[in-house]
């Protein structure tokens, strides 16, 4: 198996909305997002299967090393030798990888967040440098698009932040801002326990106006010139953002269930993106 099929097979098993907008890329950029999206998944599978956080550690100090080696021309991984031949031509830099990476030790080292500042900058690293890569890799020519790509970013992880309440809660972290469980009155143990009340409804509508506000933001940011080539972007925004409709239209059930977008539509709404430009969702998403 080849390094580009290594990552080709890891993108496509996730099942990941950012498979769909791959679809449409041509071949060297595919294959260059395809493995920027194989390497994000292998360092979060560190800390997702990883029981014993003195493993993850030694796991994600290694991944730093493969990606100081990779820049050093010595990649060891079938991910970083997919990886290389991209790191010039899409200006993809060390520090960015380097902060995707660290990303997932700040899950090991914090499991509360005290407020939404704290967050966002967890969220960054976890989503919003991943977007500004990924914006190197479809093509810009304003410097405002990475501007857009970070906030969109921080909207995907914010999303994803809200379907997997229910399963972060028994791996032992609540990504809700502490200070905005005190404000609903909603307790570390009623999310654990899984108690849907009106209280944590309220505190998840909150949540949702918030990343609505992302959403917002990253398309008013992102300049007409450079809207074509971000197209994959949109395609994901347009999947995202249909799957926190979905979850607020289901009241919220996120403590017992993971919600999700069949593959047939997220398919659909990456064609129906990719075939209008992006122009519907940039006006509807941007009011």
């Amino acid at each position: 198996m080849s390094p580009d099929e290594y990552c080709q097979n890891k993108a496509a098993q996730s099942g990941s909305s950012f498979y769909y907008a791959f679809l449409f890329l041509p071949p060297e950029r595919r294959r260059a997002i395809t493995a920027l999206y194989a390497f994000c998944r292998e360092v979060d599978d560190v800390v997702d299967e990883c029981t014993e956080s003195s493993v993850a550690r030694m796991k994600l100090a290694w991944w730093r090393t493969q990606v100081e080696q990779l820049f050093k021309g010595h990649a060891d991984h079938p991910v970083m030798q997919a990886l290389a031949p991209h790191i010039a031509p899409f200006s993809l830099s060390e520090d960015r990888l380097l902060a995707v990476v660290e990303g997932m030790e700040m899950d090991l080292d914090q499991a509360r967040y005290p407020d939404w500042d704290s967050l966002k900058k967890y969220c960054w690293h976890a989503a919003g440098v991943v977007g500004e890569l990924s914006a190197s890799i479809f093509g810009y020519t304003q410097p405002e698009t990475l501007v857009y790509a970070e906030k969109l970013g921080l909207a995907f992880q914010l999303t994803n932040i809200l379907r997997d309440v229910g399963d972060d809660a028994r791996r032992g972290r609540i990504y809700l801002p502490v200070e905005d469980m005190q404000r609903f009155n909603v307790t570390a143990a009623e999310i654990i326990n899984r108690e849907h009340s009106d209280r944590f409804v309220e505190l998840m509508r909150f949540q949702h106006e918030r990343a609505r506000a992302c959403y917002r933001d990253a398309l008013r940011a992102l300049p007409e010139a450079d809207r074509r080539a971000q197209r994959p972007g949109l395609m994901m925004a347009a999947i995202y953002h249909a799957l926190l409709h979905e979850l607020e239209r289901d009241n919220w059930h996120v403590l017992d269930q993971r919600i999700s977008l069949t593959p047939i539509r997220k398919f659909w709404l990456a064609w129906k993106t990719w075939v209008g430009g992006g122009r519907g969702l940039v006006r509807r998403l941007s009011r």
